[in-house]
C-alpha cells in the first residue's frame, strides 16, 4: 500500500468550489460535493484517464484517510497498466492496494459472450466489497467507478452489474464526458490527461472465442512489443493464430515502413500471421458483432444516474 500523501491535485485558476469546467456542463464543484456526501470511497483504479482523475479528486477532496484506490490485478490487466498504477500511487500519495481477481475461473466469463463484462464487474465487486467494508475506521465505504457520460452509449453490461451491487458513478453525476475528464485533468496538472485509452485485454478477443490465460498472454506480449517500438495507441485483436493490428489512421504508414520490426514483435507473441486493419483504431469495435438485444443500454442510464444519488 502506498503511503498517504498531500494529494496530486494542483489546480490552476480555480478553487475547491469551481463551477463548470467546459461546454457540456461538467462541474468539478459538483463532483467534489458528491464525493463529500459519500464520505468514504473505494475507487476502482485502473490507471486510465477516468479512474485516475476520480482518484485524484477524491483524495484531494476527502483526504487519503477516507479514500482507498484499489487496482484489480488479473491476466486481463496489461502489465504496463499495473506498473503505471503503482507509479501514480507513489507520485500522487494515493492510499493504494492491489486486489487480485480471478474472473477466468468463472466459466460464464471465459465463454466470452455478450455478457462477459457483466461477469468481470461482478468479480471486481466481489473483490472490492471486503475492502469497502473493512478499510476505514469510520465504517463501510462506497465503491466508485470512473464511468463517464460517454460510456453510457456503448455496450457496457458491466456498468449495470456494478450499479446493481451498489457501485456509484460520480463522473456521470457531475456530467463529465471523456473530453471533459481530459480537460479537467489537464487543468489539475494530472499527467494522465492525455493517456491513451486501454481497455482490458479480454476486449481484444472476439465474442464467441473463449478467453484463456494463453490468449491474454499472447495479446499482452504483442502489445508490449509494439509499445516498445513507440506505438502507444493500438489494439492487437486476437483471431487464433492471426493478429489484427489497429493503430490510428495517421500511424498506418509508419507501421508499413517499420513492417519488419512490427512483424517480429507480433510473431514473438506466438502469432503466425500479422495483419493490419486499414480502418484504423476503433475502440470497442468488436461490439458491432452483437445484436440489438445484447447492445441495449436503454435501462442503464437510469440505473447509473439513479443509483449514484
Amino acid at each position: 500500500m502506498a503511503e498517504p500523501g498531500a494529494g496530486p491535485v494542483a489546480e490552476q485558476g480555480a478553487g475547491p468550489g469551481a463551477g463548470p469546467t467546459g461546454p457540456t456542463g461538467a462541474d468539478l464543484g459538483a463532483l467534489r460535493d458528491h464525493l463529500g456526501r459519500l464520505g468514504r470511497v473505494v475507487v476502482a483504479f485502473s490507471g486510465g484517464a477516468d479512474s485516475a482523475f476520480l482518484a485524484a479528486v477524491a483524495t484531494e477532496t476527502l483526504g487519503s484517510e477516507s479514500v482507498v484506490c484499489a487496482t484489480a490485478v488479473s491476466p486481463s490487466l496489461a502489465p504496463e497498466e499495473l506498473a503505471d498504477c503503482r507509479a501514480l500511487a507513489g507520485e500522487w500519495g494515493l492510499r493504494w492496494v492491489e486486489v487480485p481477481t480471478d474472473e477466468l475461473a468463472d466459466p460464464a466469463y471465459a465463454v466470452n459472450d455478450g455478457s462477459r463484462c457483466r461477469h468481470c464487474k461482478s468479480s471486481l465487486m466481489d473483490a472490492l466489497a471486503p475492502v469497502a467494508a473493512t478499510a476505514f475506521a469510520g465504517g463501510p465505504a462506497t465503491v466508485v467507478l470512473g464511468v463517464n457520460v460517454d460510456d453510457l452509449g456503448d455496450h457496457r453490461p458491466g456498468q449495470e452489474a456494478a450499479a446493481e451491487r451498489g457501485a456509484v458513478f460520480p463522473l456521470v453525476e457531475a456530467g463529465f464526458t471523456k473530453d471533459e475528464v481530459r480537460s479537467a485533468s489537464r487543468r489539475l496538472g494530472l499527467r494522465t490527461w492525455d493517456k491513451p485509452a486501454a481497455a482490458c485485454l479480454a476486449s481484444r478477443v472476439p465474442y464467441g472465442t473463449p478467453v484463456t490465460l494463453g490468449t491474454l498472454r499472447s495479446v499482452a506480449v504483442a502489445e508490449s512489443g509494439l509499445r516498445a517500438l513507440g506505438f502507444d495507441r493500438l489494439r492487437v485483436r486476437h483471431y487464433g493464430d492471426t493478429a489484427r493490428i489497429e493503430v490510428p489512421l495517421e500511424d498506418l504508414g509508419t507501421v508499413v515502413v517499420r513492417r519488419a520490426e512490427v512483424s517480429a514483435a507480433v510473431h514473438a507473441a506466438g502469432y503466425r500471421y500479422v495483419t493490419l486493419d486499414l480502418d484504423g483504431l476503433r475502440s470497442g469495435n468488436l461490439n458491432q458483432a452483437l445484436d440489438g438485444a445484447d447492445r441495449s443500454t436503454a435501462d442503464l442510464v437510469g440505473v447509473t444516474t439513479g443509483g449514484a444519488r
